[in-house]
């Protein structure tokens, strides 16, 4: 049964994910605007539900450590292995699409989570900063999007379009069998682990960890075989900012978390870090490439045995 969970998870996985993909695409085209704003907004809100449901449950449960860890280590795990293992695959052309407003902001946002982490708990009112920067986010890609449209309103034929019940369908079909195939994969994969002695450290670190992030790692992966690198790195720059403003801004309203000592001298800084690895893709256009594939992977096995050394 196990190995039926995994087999038919990552089969959900690579529809779910394709799916989006077609979907995102399609939702830019109809509505005139670019791809990486939809890259940026609904794939990277949607591909982050996974994070969302275990860091408010772990918060309800007092865990405020997986809650917190939860999130600074998908926003690694999306810049190093996301970006990463696509790369091996197909190369990310970064160099076609500006990405530098949405990265500034991701940027930003993990600055913002590291000055306030270091103020005792995260309560309600760091919520609130947190969400209200949110906010602020959104409006400037409605923005964006707007007045992309206002420059371009007949930037694109009309045989272009798909109808709106099928770019529904793929974008809500997408998410559902992204959510069930990390949900199976991870629960499969779990029980195979303990049953060949894997300790419960081993695999949270690893295996539910990893999990949460599927639902990106999939999205992104089916977005460099189809070209559309701004959905790739729209998706991970706009899961990384979605993260920390919404995941940890609705997780501290409803219950405060302490923030582990290992955060605030360790994993915040490395979030940090790899967060500025982009800057050659961002600002001097650079394509994601086998050899920064590599590099970007290797890294994130070289956290990680940090973590368990």
């Amino acid at each position: 049964m196990d190995l039926l969970y995994v087999a038919g998870g990552l089969v959900l996985l690579v529809l779910g994910g394709d799916g989006l993909v077609k979907g995102a695409v399609a939702l830019a085209l109809r509505l005139g605007i670019p791809a990486l704003i939809v890259g940026l907004t609904v794939v990277a809100f949607g591909t982050s539900a996974p994070e969302l449901l275990v860091s408010v449950q772990a918060a309800l449960k007092g865990q405020a450590g997986i809650a917190l860890g939860n999130v600074v280590g998908s926003n690694i795990a999306n810049i190093l292995l996301i970006l990463g293992l696509p790369a091996l695959i197909a190369t990310i052309h970064t160099s076609k699409i500006d990405t530098r407003r949405g990265y500034l902001v991701m940027l930003g946002t993990a600055v913002l989570f590291v000055i306030l982490s270091q103020f005792g708990p995260i309560t309600w009112w760091h919520g609130l900063i947190l969400l209200t920067a949110l906010a602020l986010s959104i409006w400037d890609n409605i923005r964006q999007a707007r007045a992309h449209r206002d420059a371009q309103p007949d930037d694109l034929p009309a045989g272009d379009h798909m109808p709106v019940w099928k770019i529904a369908a793929f974008i809500l079909g997408g998410l559902i069998g992204l959510g069930f195939g990390a949900s199976f994969l991870v629960e499969g994969a779990t029980n195979i682990a303990r049953a060949l002695g894997v300790s419960e450290t081993v695999i949270g670190l690893t295996l539910v960890a990893i999990g949460t992030s599927l639902p990106e790692l999939v999205t992104s992966v089916m977005a460099a075989f189809r070209g559309q690198a701004d959905v790739a790195i729209g998706n991970v720059i706009g899961s990384n900012t979605f993260n920390i403003l919404a995941i940890l801004g609705i997780t501290a309203v409803i219950a405060p978390m302490e923030v582990p000592a290992q955060l605030l001298s360790f994993d915040n800084w490395v979030m940090l870090g790899v967060s500025l690895l982009l800057v050659p893709f961002v600002f001097f256009r650079l394509d994601i490439g086998k050899l920064a594939g590599v590099g970007l992977a290797g890294g994130y096995i070289a956290y990680t045995l940090a973590l368990v050394s």
